[in-house]
């Protein structure tokens, strides 16, 4: 089959990187999700919810390294401006904050979780539409936002079942800060050296002329090693600011989660500033989410404003937990059934499949019990 020619795909056929999740797998994303979401909740962020569309110039004017060519883009008939679907919500986030919360005291606490959607998927992941959920304080950039805000993303994934919760930190602006006086670069070079160390080549650092930027290759790993071999590396204390904040940071977390860095790491950070960081967990493929801190651009081309915040993309977790997962408890309710004691039971938490016709089986609908003259009877196992 040409899958080239739309007449002869299949009318059922979802486009690639759109998938439908089937009644466990939905059932699990609601869990993870409410979870997540209790946890922000609980230390005191308040969620917004804001639309899936926007125009185009609001989502990819807020913040850097955000691309509308990875936006599905159309005219609005109505106002026949160009409108995107939101690729990220953090951006819509920051338009709240900066206009309807301009007045809210700060730091200002906001989280939120929908769905986000770009045109085509992220490396050896297909998946172009994607659950997203986070938290961000607006009118703070220091190391107690950065710390709460790392804590906070920790606590909540731990809360949805995620285990061996693992933080990788970098420092996004680093070539910047070395460029300037420590190890000065060429204005031509320090895109260049930025380039080779992302792909983690010190032989291409030689050829572009960033041969003092090679032993960053190597403070890399457990955070302890790795912090003594930056801070070693920083002999004229140009980083010695944010050496500090990383185990002023470190130390605030206490053990909650394995810790390692990346200094040099930019992929995924080109809107953050000082401080970026990657969540991973055992058993899940890829990272959970990131986060950082960044600066809201004004759109009259002002200073903006500072914030801190984290985004998670928690579907790889869902798969997880729903491929571990035993099937849920069902009760199955017979025709001409105690309606009151069904309606306790799922007070308590039974959820009840309700008989139709005379003919249903429960064991066919998925029930694990019935309800008998006194209460639930467990089905035999097949």
């Amino acid at each position: 089959m040409d899958t080239r020619d739309p007449d002869l795909l299949p009318a059922d056929l979802l486009p690639e990187g759109l998938e439908d999740r089937l009644p466990r797998a939905a059932a699990a994303a609601t869990r993870v999700m409410r979870t997540i979401h209790g946890v922000m909740e609980g230390h005191g962020y308040d969620r917004v919810l804001p639309p899936m569309i926007e125009f185009e110039r609001s989502l990819a004017s807020r913040m850097a390294g955000i691309s509308s060519r990875r936006m599905f883009r159309f005219v609005d008939p109505q106002s026949l401006r160009m409108m995107a679907l939101r690729s990220d919500i953090t951006p819509q986030i920051g338009r709240i904050a900066g206009t309807r919360l301009a007045a809210a005291p700060r730091p200002l606490r906001l989280c939120y979780a929908g769905q986000v959607v770009t045109i085509k998927g992220d490396g050896l992941d297909p998946a172009r539409e994607k659950l997203q959920c986070g938290a961000e304080v607006i009118g703070a950039d220091n190391v107690a936002a950065a710390a709460e805000v790392v804590a906070v993303a920790i606590e909540a994934l731990q809360a949805a079942g995620a285990t061996g919760v693992s933080v990788d930190f970098t420092l996004p602006d680093l070539v910047d800060t070395l460029a300037e006086k420590a190890l000065p670069l060429g204005p031509g070079q320090i895109d260049a050296v930025r380039r080779e160390l992302d792909t983690k080549d010190a032989g291409g650092l030689v050829d572009a002329g960033g041969q003092a930027y090679v032993p960053l290759l190597y403070a890399t790993g457990d955070f302890d090693a790795a912090i003594e071999k930056l801070a070693a590396i920083d002999a004229g204390g140009a980083l010695a600011g944010r050496i500090a904040a990383l185990r002023e940071i470190a130390a605030r977390l206490d053990g909650r989660a394995r810790l390692t860095l990346d200094p040099s790491e930019r992929h995924g950070f080109e809107y953050q500033s000082w401080f970026g960081f990657v969540l991973y967990a055992d058993g899940v493929r890829g990272a959970l989410g990131r986060g950082g801190t960044y600066r809201i651009a004004a759109p009259d081309g002002g200073a903006g404003e500072v914030a801190t915040g984290f985004s998670l993309y928690p579907d790889a977790l869902i798969d997880l937990i729903a491929s571990a997962e035993a099937p849920a408890e069902k009760l199955f309710l017979p025709l001409g059934h105690d309606r009151a004691a069904a309606a306790r039971l799922r007070a308590i938490g039974w959820r009840t499949v309700a008989a139709l016709d005379a003919g249903d089986e429960p064991a066919a609908l998925g029930c694990t019990h019935v309800l008998g003259a006194d209460g639930p009877v467990a089905l035999p196992v097949a």
